[in-house]
């Protein structure tokens, strides 16, 4: 069956009043995470992902809300930006160069509608490139086998940190603590136990759900608290909104411009929404005549706003189709799948056509709900950001809190949450990011079982890992993610660093 028909298929999924409603939520509940500084999409669906299995939702309805919520949350991350100055995440901090200045300038309105415009086209793009993208590449992993598999994990670990990540070494070492909490349990070859301490709990390993939930949004609330206590942001007033056919038309190629590059760096290993804001800034301002770049132009709004929502689609190509998250959020997303007895990758679309075309159908229906509800609807989002952290964070714990004990009903697996939240908030002080860690768990058992294998078969011949030209190009390019933050990375980070100082001095 052609990828149009499975489409129309999937739109006949997606179009379902139930799944409408999912939508619906996720775009509110996702734009109202996203609105909150620091939150971002990771913690917004590690937040949902409990409240999602207590409720008893079939895998299309949970994944439709939560992708819906990682796109309302790349949405809301330009309002804090615009308004406040400080961006809602990382990947939202080029919307500041231009978008703070506009407000000031009494423009705030124009540049959250220009920002909203600019997120939909660079989602809408995306996601068409995720429906030729996708299939393709799951037709070609099917050629892998357990040799090709290990090399591609090893690939994905090796290019965690992108040419971005600060410190290459502590990337590798968080990846090698997520690695080591997922041989906890009883091994499934042997029968022997690994760590368990004779503790029944732990037999089956470590839930990473639960793991997700404490060493995102329990961690936050500890940040958030110490950086946020007490009363909340004052904002930009907003404008009576004044855009004109002309203003819309000026913006859209640089849009168009950023949303093929961020589905670019969104596909690509290790680069991300982060990378793909940037590049779309950049050059766009090299593309565009100078104009008031850095005082409040619309194209640099629009450019890094197109740029982080088509990676953020662009980031589930990988996901889907070969198991490997392409971004934080992902590697949340992917975490859902498993639980769901859900095995992404190639087959994928052959075993489970309906749900991944179903959401992938959801996606063109959320996005379009995300552009009607933000342009009328950004005054009531914007009333979040007056609303005291010390009332609003608990709020937040205690929706994670219910949801992960509404469905194991263990007080235990709290205390392991509030854990893992302790853990998470001093990797976070000592700059040992936390997704190679979720990574490691995720991947870590697909990952031994897939060298197992290829053991088996080759009669322990470590040579076996290496035998395909398949192979040996996905070492080459793990090698490559290993040398170029390197020698690359530092060249970006500058960039990068200059561009925070002026959202600082602006």
């Amino acid at each position: 069956m052609d990828t149009m028909s499975l489409l129309m298929q999937g739109f006949a999924v997606a179009l379902t009043p139930e799944s409408i409603m999912f939508a619906v939520i996720g775009a509110i509940l996702g734009t109202l995470i996203g609105a909150l500084p620091g939150l971002g999409p990771a913690n917004g669906v590690a937040i949902l992902i409990p409240l999602a299995f207590s409720l008893g939702l079939s895998p299309t309805s949970s994944l439709i809300l939560l992708t819906s919520v990682y796109a309302g949350a790349m949405y809301g991350g330009r309002i804090s930006s615009i308004l406040l100055n400080i961006p809602g995440d990382e990947p939202a901090m080029m919307t500041c160069l231009d978008g703070y200045p506009m407000a000031v300038k009494g423009k705030a309105a124009e540049a959250l509608a220009i920002s909203a415009i600019a997120s939909f086209i660079g989602s809408f793009i995306a996601t068409i490139g995720l429906v030729i993208l996708a299939p393709i590449l799951a037709k070609f992993a099917l050629k892998f086998g357990p040799s090709e598999y290990f090399a591609l994990f090893a690939l994905a670990f090796a290019t965690l940190g992108g040419i971005t990540g600060k410190n290459q070494f502590k990337t590798l070492m968080a990846a090698a603590i997520g690695l080591m909490i997922a041989t906890v349990g009883i091994d499934i070859s042997t029968g022997v136990q690994r760590f368990t301490f004779n503790t029944l709990e732990l037999f089956e390993g470590v839930d990473f759900i639960i793991a997700i939930v404490g060493l995102f949004a329990i961690s936050e609330l500890l940040f958030f608290l110490e950086r946020h206590a007490g009363d909340g942001l004052k904002q930009v007033a907003i404008n009576k909104l004044q855009l004109s056919a002309k203003d819309i038309i000026k913006v859209l190629p640089a849009s168009f411009r950023g949303a093929v590059l961020g589905f670019v760096a969104g596909v690509l290993p290790g680069a991300g929404a982060s990378l793909g804001s940037f590049i779309s800034y950049t050059l766009e301002k090299r593309v565009s005549d100078k104009g008031e770049f850095g005082k409040g132009d619309p194209r640099g709004v629009a450019a890094p706003e197109a740029g982080n929502n088509g990676a953020a689609s662009g980031a589930l190509v990988p996901m889907l189709t070969l198991g490997v998250p392409g971004s934080g959020t992902t590697a949340v997303l992917l975490a859902m799948l498993i639980s769901l007895n859900i095995s992404p990758g190639p087959m994928l679309f052959q075993q489970n056509a309906d749900l991944v075309w179903g959401v992938i159908a959801a996606m063109f229906v959320g996005n379009l709900v995300l552009l009607l509800l933000n342009i009328p609807m950004v005054g009531i989002f914007v009333k979040l950001l007056s609303i005291p952290p010390k009332y609003l964070m608990p709020i937040v714990t205690l929706i994670a809190s219910v949801g992960i004990y509404s469905v194991s009903h263990s007080a235990l697996d709290l205390y392991f949450m509030v854990g893992f939240g302790v853990a998470g908030y001093i990797f976070r002080k000592v700059d040992i990011p936390l997704v190679p860690i979720i990574l490691g768990m995720l991947l870590g058992p697909e990952m031994e079982k897939s060298l197992r294998h290829a053991l088996v078969l080759s009669d322990g011949d470590w040579s076996v890992l290496f035998n395909s030209g398949l192979s040996i190009g996905l070492w080459t390019v793990a090698i490559l993610g290993l040398i170029l933050p390197i020698v690359v990375g530092p060249i970006v980070r500058a960039k990068m660093k200059r561009s925070k100082e002026s959202v600082k001095d602006a």
